[in-house]
């Protein structure tokens, strides 16, 4: 339904919700897995564990478990939503969207369409929600990040299997007072370096080994995550910083205004060169990747839901999101939290 202008009102999160499997997988269980070592995955990542979905908890079953905490944290019901995003990089198949099955679960009556950006996918999402608000098409829009990256982990590479976990987080975006909301928005991509970070399809002698090792259960899937990790680690380090200060400038305003910084959650020697670059100290920065690895899409929105619920994100806050992933893409955002 389209609504009616606009009248001095922006666009912000209005409700957070996040939804975590049961299952952990910690450092140690990954001993057993494959050749590493606790104090080397802690060193070089910051991470201690991370949840792994069961085989019924499908990225939209995720998805929806985060949407209704969202809704419900806004004081919403299913019939208030105009529009369902769900950034994901991991869906069932290359149709029906996530979204579409997301819709259905809540009963809601909408449009629904997924978005593709892996781990800059949320970003790019809140800003595409943003837009449908300020511009007065939807007056509420569930956004989504959800992924099971354990599904397409390749658990024979020590290198990438000790980062990813599954999970979701959602927020709904709706009408604020003027001055707050999204106020800053940078995002781009760099497909010269596609190659780097991609899913590949297994070697049938190679999907074996992963089945073999595989903690999941089930029978392995034939894709996995390739990953440059040297490379991508040097993209990484020099665009979080990059793209998280461009927003702010569009914003109007400083690194020193900015009141929480919340990354993308793939490798706390990167949170904290993007905190330097913004001359932040680590106080001011949400990590919570110590719990929950790398979970794509939705590592954001499920920070800032734990952020919320910390209490370290008050109304007048100024909160930078910045993600960065495949594509090679990036994204960041501004918001004044109402």
């Amino acid at each position: 339904m389209f609504h009616s202008e606009l009248k001095n009102e922006g666009a912000g999160i209005i409700g957070v919700g996040m939804f975590l499997p049961d299952r952990v997988l910690d450092n140690a269980q990954l001993e057993q897995i494959v050749e590493t070592d606790d104090a080397w995955i802690l060193s070089r990542t910051g991470i201690r564990e991370r949840r792994i979905a069961a085989p019924n908890e499908t990225t939209a079953v995720l998805a929806t478990n985060a949407a209704r905490q969202a809704l419900q944290n806004a004081a919403l019901e299913a019939h208030d939503v105009d529009l369902i995003i769900v950034a994901t990089s991991t869906p069932e198949g290359a149709f029906p969207s996530t979204a579409s099955q997301v819709q259905h679960a809540l009963g809601a009556v909408c449009g629904a369409f997924d978005l593709a950006a892996a781990c800059a996918g949320f970003t790019y999402a809140l800003a595409t929600a943003a837009q449908f608000v300020q511009n007065g098409v939807c007056r509420n829009v569930l956004v989504v990040g959800a992924d099971r990256l354990s599904r397409i982990t390749d658990w024979s590479d020590r290198n990438t299997c000790v980062l990813f976990g599954d999970g979701a987080g959602a927020v709904v975006v709706g009408r604020v007072p003027a001055g707050y909301g999204l106020l800053g928005l940078d995002m781009g991509s760099d497909g010269a370096g596609a190659d780097l970070l991609r899913v590949e399809k297994f070697a049938p002698e190679n999907a074996i080994e992963y089945s073999n090792r595989s903690p999941l259960g089930e029978e392995a899937q034939d894709r996995r995550i390739f990953q440059n990790g040297r490379e991508v680690y040097k993209f990484a380090v020099q665009i979080m910083g990059e793209t998280a200060l461009r927003a702010v400038e569009k914003s109007g305003m400083k690194a020193e205004d900015v009141s929480l910084l919340v990354p993308h959650q793939a490798n706390i020697r990167i949170i904290e060169s993007a905190a330097k670059r913004l001359n932040l100290p680590m106080e001011r920065v949400f990590v919570n990747l110590e719990k929950y690895g790398n979970t794509d899409a939705a590592t954001i929105p499920i920070a800032l839901c734990e952020a919320r619920q910390q209490g370290r994100i008050e109304r007048d806050d100024v909160v930078v999101t910045v993600g960065f992933g495949g594509g090679l893409a990036w994204s960041s955002c501004v918001l004044k939290w109402w």
